[in-house]
Order: C-alpha cells, then structure tokens, then sequence
C-alpha cells in the first residue's frame, strides 16, 4: 500500500488519475442514462430494448475499431500531455450535444426522430474522444512512473476506472434525466481543467508523418504489434475478456426489466456490483503479485469468472415470479429469496475479471520498448473493439434469433474457456523467456 499511497500524492500521476477517473464517470453517466432511460421509459419490447442497448454499446466501440492507429501514432510521436487537453476541450462540446439530447428525450420532443439519433450521436463522439484518451492513460505510466511503480499505477488506473464506472451508474439510475444532462456537462469543465496538471510527456522517438489512411493503419499497427507472440497472447486474451463484458453489459438492464421484473434503479445496481468486483480484483492481483508483471494467475481468474458466470445463470432460471404489482424497487428485489446468490455471483463474476485483466495491460506496457507503448496500447484496442463490435452483433442476432438474454449468458461463459487457454499460453511464453 505504500507505493499506492505515494502515487496518489504524486503530480507525476495524481493529476492523470483523476482525468481518467472523470473521465470514466462522464462516460458511463451519459451512456446509461440514455440507455436506462430509453429502455424503461421509451421502448416495451425486450427484442427492442435488447437491440438498443446493443447499439449504443456497438456505436461506442466503433471509434476503437477505426481511429486506434492514428491515435497510438499521435500518442507516441507527440507531447501525452498536450493530447489530453485537447481531447478534454473535445469532450465539453460533445456533452453539449449529449446533455441536449437528454433534455429533449426529457420533455418528449421529437424523441425518436431527433433526441434520439442526437443522444447516439454523442455517445459516438464519446468513443473517440475515449479512442484518443485510451493509449494514453497506459502508455505516459511507464514514462512517468518508476520501474516497480508500474503494476501499482496499472492496477489504481484500473480501479479508478471501475470506481468511476460505480458512482456514475449510480447516479445514471438514480438522479432525474434532466440533471444528468446538465451533470455530464459540468463534469467535462472539471475533467479539462483537471488535464490541464498533467506533467509533460514528450515523445521518445523522433516525430514521423502519420498515416491517415485508417484501414492501412491500422493493419499495419495490428500485424508490426503482433510479431511478439507474448504481445498477441496478451492483446488476444485481453479481447475475449473484453468481448465477455460487452455482453454482459449489453444484457444486464432487458436482463434486470423483462427476467427479474426489476427497476432500473436495480439494473444500475448491477452495474455498481460489477464495478466494485472489478475494482476488488485489480487492487488484489498487485498485491498477490507483489508488484511483478506476471499472467501467472490470469488462466485460474478467467476459468472462476466463467464458473461465476454459470452461478449467475443458473439463478436468473430459477428466479420466481413476483407477484407485485409493477417492477420491483431495490428494497423489494434485495428482500427476495435467491438476490443475495444472484448478486454475490454477479461480484464473483467481476473480482475474478479484475484479476484476469490487469496484469495483461501492465505486461502490454512493460515489455515493450517505451517508444512503442501507446501503439501497442492502440493495437490493443483495434483487436478489442472488433471482438466487442462482434459480442454486440452476437448479441443483437441472438436476440433476434429468440433466444432469451438469460440463455445468452452461457456464451459468456463458453468464452470464458477461451481466455483461460489463452492466459495459459501466454504464461508459458512467459515463462519460457525467462529462461533465454
């Protein structure tokens, strides 16, 4: 904990810290106050509310996908520091547009037609701004941070993250739309001048021209990132973990709605569940590890989440029939038979996702050389954003197809497996370096 407290205290990371953890805030504020309100106060079918969110989700991601290499070109070949602020600026325009969406999706005007595509549109816009901000917030750690600091900085950049993600589903299901339009604004003002601390952080390599062409690019970032088979392993395992998530996040409000007859206060309840886990698991990994890159313990993380994710399925199943009338509140739903399994397993889920994926991004930014970090960062996000655009369509066709949110979760248990074969194998390859 000593390192922890010394970074927190440090301008050499409190400032970045705390954009991103603002960051993550606004994000997940504006995006689930749109897609709870949408769900529970617009749409009646759990095919069309299933559909939305998964294309709010898709909409969000699509930026990762396509604008990933041009901002790991931008992140390594100029100034971390001035990147940020620009890309705060951006965000206080994007949540002009936002905010103005909620508020007429608010008052009822021309909500399908206009506040609607306008709330999308934002979220979009959102993506990028994250798109650029990603290879960032990992890249400038080994570049500001100490050799034994990194792991430490990884893991509260992760728990940052997810405590972001918690208070902000928080309020996305609890505060009134219309605030939420004019709190996502308020936060991008804070999260600019927050930037605005952020120590310089020049590039280490001479400036080159970029590439703009983005399909080239990226290809090209993807296949020169990947020739390292630990480098693949990682960014591969990282990606099935992130298309397990994107799934996940996508059932759980129809899943909440139209499975358990619940509010939307208890749909951000399960989001808050799912960010305290993640953040449980990310503090908890450093400390097992004692500060060393490893993936040691991601195989025996992901194949527990998986088996969280079957608990969790099998109680959505046997969930009874509530026999009140309307959707039940979070006092009501806690005061039900099987809450306490469903939500436990939901936060085992989490924990064992945290541990999984932590170490894979600290290994993404130590064992490459620093000149080359926010690439790799970016090609990581090029393979993770086409993973998770997949879960969406996945989980769009699923639905489309009848077959039932609770059935969907076995998918991402299945993919679970995956991610465990591939954790193994990237320990291996680990280990088999150490001993050249």
């Amino acid at each position: 904990m000593t390192t922890t407290t010394h970074l927190l205290r440090s301008r050499r990371f409190l400032p970045l810290f705390v954009t991103q953890l603002l960051g993550a805030f606004n994000d997940n504020l504006y995006k689930n106050a749109m897609v709870l309100f949408v769900v529970y106060s617009i749409y009646n079918s759990e095919e069309a509310e299933a559909q939305f969110s998964a294309i709010a989700s898709g909409l969000f991601i699509l930026p990762f996908f396509l604008l990933s290499a041009l901002a790991g070109q931008l992140a390594d070949m100029r100034d971390k520091a001035k990147i940020i602020r620009i890309v705060k600026a951006c965000e206080i325009g994007i949540m002009i547009v936002g905010g103005t969406g909620l508020f007429l999706a608010w008052r009822g005007m021309a909500t399908e037609s206009f506040a609607i595509p306008l709330m999308l549109t934002a979220l979009f816009a959102m993506g990028v701004h994250s798109t650029f901000f990603g290879p960032i917030k990992y890249a400038i750690l080994p570049q500001h941070l100490h050799e034994g600091e990194v792991l430490a900085g990884t893991g509260l950049v992760e728990a940052g993250t997810y405590i972001a993600i918690l208070v902000g589903t928080i309020l996305a299901g609890w505060i009134p739309i219309e605030v939420a339009a004019v709190g996502v604004f308020l936060t991008a003002v804070v999260g600019y001048l927050a930037g605005r601390h952020v120590p310089p952080a020049p590039p280490e390599v001479a400036a080159e021209p970029l590439d703009w062409n983005l399909l080239r690019s990226s290809v090209v970032l993807v296949r020169n990132t990947m020739h390292d088979n630990r480098v693949f392993l990682a960014i591969m395992s990282i990606s099935f973990f992130w298309t397990i998530g994107a799934v996940l996040f996508i059932q759980f409000p129809p899943l909440a709605k139209n499975v358990l007859l619940a509010s939307k206060e208890v749909a951000s309840l399960f989001l808050v569940i799912f960010s305290i886990g993640v953040a449980i698991g990310s503090i908890s990994i450093n400390a097992l590890l004692k500060g060393r890159v490893s993936a040691r313990y991601s195989p025996v993380s992901v194949i527990v989440m998986g088996l969280f994710v079957v608990a969790f399925y099998i109680v959505c199943r046997a969930w009874g029939y509530h026999a009140g009338e309307g959707l039940m509140d979070v006092g009501t739903f806690i005061s039900q038979p099987l809450a306490v399994p469903l939500l436990l397993s939901l936060l085992g889920i989490a924990v064992a996702g945290g541990m999984f994926v932590v170490p894979l991004y600290a290994f993404l930014t130590t064992f490459v050389p620093k000149s080359q970090t926010a690439r790799t960062i970016a090609a990581n996000n090029i393979v993770n954003s086409g993973a998770m655009v997949v879960g969406s369509v996945m989980a769009v066709s699923l639905s489309v197809a009848g077959i039932s949110v609770t059935d969907q979760l076995l998918l991402s248990a299945a993919m679970c497996l995956v991610s465990a074969w591939l954790g193994r194998k990237l320990f291996l390859a680990e280990q088999q370096a150490l001993k050249v």
